[in-house]
């Protein structure tokens, strides 16, 4: 969804994508990296062939830090690198914490959204105790917010409740915006701007930026 979103409509048609990074030894984050309309954005694009990726990684030797590894190059290149993970816990989201400092939550205001968090805690702790020290959840962050259903308002008030100061101030709440967007290719934020969602992520950058900065 992400590759649609920085604008490639037709992601299959990608001749090297995450998935060659993470399998073929002789493909860098250089081969792969592609540059966004947005100045001084870069990503990493995916497809359908990343879910064959866990199959092909198995038989690998430390095959939970290849993710790392391969990003080390260009780690001094970039104020910040987002992964964006699947919800399961696969191999590919081991190697995504593996090679991460901080762990976001987008967790849905719905009780299945709080049961999702819980287990994902776990594998963070897992994670944190064997494959790498510095993993924390630094941000919980509630989207697909209803505030018209006493549902959300009473997951949100848990949420709250369980995680403390690690839930973020503000919403995401729940927009036909979001679904237009990858149709058009494009980012909430270059979709509709002016939107809530837009402003909503727009609060979770700044966010992002005063913890780091704080943290040094």
């Amino acid at each position: 969804h992400l590759t649609i979103n920085m604008g490639i409509k037709v992601p299959d048609e990608l001749e090297r994508t995450v998935y060659n990074l993470l399998v073929s030894p002789d493909v860098n984050v250089t081969d792969v990296v592609l540059e966004n309309s947005v100045a001084g954005l870069h990503y990493l694009p995916s497809n359908i062939e990343l879910s064959g990726a866990e199959t092909q990684l198995l038989n690998e030797i430390g095959r939970e830090g290849i993710l790392k590894e391969k990003l080390q190059p260009v780690l001094r290149r970039y104020d910040y690198i987002l992964i964006d993970c699947p919800p399961a816990l696969s191999l590919i989201t081991i190697n995504a914490f593996v090679a991460s400092d901080d762990v976001i939550v987008p967790l849905q205001c719905e009780y299945f959204g709080m049961k999702g968090m819980q287990q994902l805690q776990r594998s963070v702790d897992r994670v944190r105790a064997k494959l790498n020290p510095r993993l924390r959840v630094a941000g919980v962050l509630p989207t697909i917010y209803k505030s018209r259903t006493l549902h959300s308002q009473e997951v949100l008030q848990l949420v709250k409740q369980h995680y403390g100061d690690l839930v973020y101030g503000f919403v995401v709440k729940d927009s036909i915006r979001f679904a237009e967007a990858p149709l058009a290719a494009a980012s909430i934020l270059q979709y509709s701007s002016g939107s809530e969602g837009a402003h909503s992520y727009r609060q979770l950058a700044r966010a992002v930026m005063e913890t780091n900065h704080r943290h040094g």
